[in-house]
């Protein structure tokens, strides 16, 4: 397939354009609520950057956003639409915690290695009931994965605030999984663990997958021209359920890696827009695994970047969920517009 240089370019230009609007409207919003913008500004651009602990926690909140991106390309390659992420991040979080609090003496690896797995498989299996829906009944798969995710989020809380809650402890959590769980430090005093370099690991797995594996093209192209691909002998049914089920799975990962690297404790809300920033990285990126890496620490990034103004100006953290929906909304717009256009070619 043949790559339009001047559809690049356009495109190209609208990020451009996107990502501009998004920090005019951090702009206009911090010097109208701060005091000292001037300086507010200074921590926002150049805080995560100059400390060490801003620092490693930005790539910190990239991992679980890098894993969702994944998810969330693998399903746009083949034109499957997973809006169920934050249900399945959240999902995902609370089986790895469910089986680390199940075997607290068991060994590091041992318990690792099965809550991880339960996490992948939760997350396959709540995004893979949307894709065989849509395989079997031909239901929208974008209406079916939000529902189930919704439904889900609200189920899990009630397990954390019901017989997995932790009396000890005033916040709405579990307990706390065993130490023996938690991922290692590599960059004190900031949060970042190891889990940081297998994530970018998974990530050129999946870019050599999509790109270089007979699977990965049929997956494409099913995404490209399903009619087109039937009739090239391709299994469609199969590259409905596939993407879904990676989808899924990575998404119910980053929910694990949080846990086992971060909060150590499945809490109320903890997924807090892993998922639906997840599409917006993967937006960003185009859907190429590889580029999902700076779009996620482009996200993180905004996050660190309030927290330093925070704590050493006078804005509140909230301008980095404002700015990353400006972001997602932006972004989000232009995508349909680019889905809209190809359909009308395709007509």
């Amino acid at each position: 397939m043949k790559v339009n240089r001047s559809d690049m370019f356009v495109t190209a230009i609208a990020l451009l354009i996107t990502l501009s609007a998004a920090f005019m409207v951090m702009l206009v919003m911090i010097f109208i609520m701060s005091e000292t913008p001037g300086e507010t500004l200074f921590y926002f651009f150049a805080g995560p950057l100059t400390n060490k602990y801003y620092l490693g926690n930005m790539f910190n909140s990239a991992i679980p956003l890098i894993l969702t991106g994944l998810g969330i390309a693998f399903a746009f390659r083949s034109s499957m639409f997973n809006l169920g992420g934050e249900g399945q991040v959240y999902a995902g979080g609370f089986a790895a915690t469910a089986v680390c609090l199940a075997m607290p003496a068991a060994g590091a690896f041992f318990g690792i290695t099965v809550s991880l797995l339960a996490a992948v498989v939760t997350g396959a299996v709540i995004a893979g009931l949307s894709g065989f829906f849509k395989m079997k009944w031909r239901t929208d798969e974008l209406i079916s994965s939000f529902l189930i995710s919704n439904a889900l989020i609200y189920i899990v809380d009630n397990f954390i605030t019901g017989p997995f809650d932790d009396p000890g402890n005033n916040l709405l959590t579990t307990s706390k999984v065993a130490e023996q769980f938690w991922f290692n430090k590599i960059f004190p005093p900031s949060n970042l663990d190891i889990s940081i370099v297998f994530v970018v690991i998974i990530a050129i797995l999946a870019f050599f997958y999509l790109f270089k594996t007979h699977q990965g093209y049929e997956m494409r192209m099913c995404g490209v021209n399903p009619e087109f691909a039937r009739y090239g002998g391709i299994n469609v049914g199969k590259y409905i359920m596939l993407p879904m089920l990676w989808s899924g799975a990575l998404h119910g990962l980053a929910g694990a890696v949080y846990v086992l690297g971060t909060s150590h404790a499945c809490f109320k809300g903890f997924s807090g827009g892993m998922g639906w920033n997840g599409i917006a990285v993967a937006l960003i990126a185009r859907n190429n695994p590889i580029a999902v890496i700076p779009a996620a620490l482009f996200f993180a990034y905004i996050e660190a970047g309030a927290e330093s103004a925070m704590i050493n100006a006078d804005i509140t953290i909230e301008i980095a969920s404002i700015v990353q929906s400006v972001v997602f909304f932006l972004i989000t717009a232009q995508a349909i517009y680019n889905f809209l256009k190809y359909r009308r070619k395709a007509v």
